[in-house]
C-alpha cells in the first residue's frame, strides 16, 4: 500500500527556512520532518512512498540518494513547482494500482496517529475517502467574562477546541474521479465533491498532532523531540 506525501509547496509562512530548502526538509532534531513522517508509516509496516516534488525538488532528491533508508521504497516524482495540491495528486494517478487503497499526507505535520487503526476505520466505513480530524493546538488560554468580570480562566486546552483537517488521508483509487482536470486545491473542489456524494468520513484522533507552519512551530517541535524518542 502506497503513501503519497505532498512535498512540493513553497512553505511561504516559514520563509526564513524555506528560502533555502523545501519545507519538508526542515530538521526536527537530526532528521528532516519528512523523515519523521515517513517513519510513522514505516513503523506500522507501510514502507512504500511516493514523494510529490515541486519547489526545490533537487534538495529532496539528493538527500534520499545520499541517505539510504533500509527497506523503504521511495519514488520521487516531479509534479511541478506551481501545482496546487489537488492537481499534484491527480498527476500521480498512474502510480496507484486501480481498485486499491492508498495513504496521502502533507510534508509538514507529525503525529502519534495509529496508522493501522486509521486504515481499518477506512475499510470498515467503505467510503472513497477518510480524513483524520484533529484538535488544533491551542496557542492561548481562554477567559470567560461577565461584563468586565472574569468568571473563569482556563489554561491552554487542545481537547476543548473544535476539529480540523489534520491530513493523514486514506483514499480508494476512484478518488481521482472527484478531482477536476483544472488546477485545484485538494481541500476545495475534490473534498467538496466527496462531501456532496457522502463519500468522506472522518477518523477522530485525540492524540498528539502538530503541523510546522511557522518558525515558532519548528522551535516547539524541536523542544518536544528533545524530550522523547517518538511522537
Amino acid at each position: 500500500m502506497k503513501t503519497i506525501i505532498l512535498c512540493g509547496g513553497y512553505g511561504t509562512r516559514i520563509s526564513e527556512e524555506s528560502k533555502k530548502i523545501p519545507k519538508p526538509m526542515i530538521k526536527i532534531g537530526k532528521f528532516p520532518i519528512l523523515v519523521h513522517i515517513m517513519s510513522l508509516y514505516a513503523n506500522y509496516g507501510y514502507k512504500n512512498f511516493v514523494l510529490a516534488l515541486g519547489y526545490k525538488k533537487k534538495i529532496i532528491q539528493k538527500y534520499f540518494e545520499k541517505n539510504k533508508f533500509k527497506e523503504w521504497e521511495i519514488e520521487m516524482v516531479d509534479t511541478g513547482t506551481n501545482t496546487l495540491t489537488g492537481t499534484r495528486l491527480l498527476k500521480l494517478k498512474n502510480y496507484i494500482v486501480p481498485n486499491t487503497d492508498f495513504f496521502l499526507t502533507y510534508g509538514d505535520g507529525v503525529s502519534n496517529l495509529n496508522i493501522k487503526k486509521l486504515h481499518y476505520f477506512h475499510k470498515k466505513n467503505n467510503k472513497t475517502a477518510t480524513v483524520t480530524a484533529v484538535h488544533p493546538p491551542a496557542r492561548f488560554g481562554e477567559m470567560f467574562l461577565s461584563g468586565n468580570r472574569v468568571q473563569n480562566f482556563e489554561e491552554k486546552n487542545q481537547i476543548n477546541t473544535g476539529w480540523i483537517n489534520g491530513g493523514f488521508f486514506v483514499f480508494k483509487s476512484n478518488v481521482f474521479n472527484f478531482i477536476p482536470k483544472k488546477q485545484c486545491m485538494l481541500e476545495r473542489d475534490p473534498i467538496r465533491n466527496l462531501v456532496k456524494k457522502k463519500e468522506l468520513v472522518a477518523y477522530k484522533h485525540n492524540g498528539f498532532w502538530q503541523c510546522m507552519d511557522t518558525q515558532r512551530d519548528k522551535t516547539f517541535l524541536n523542544k518536544i523531540w528533545k524530550k522523547r524518542t517518538k511522537w
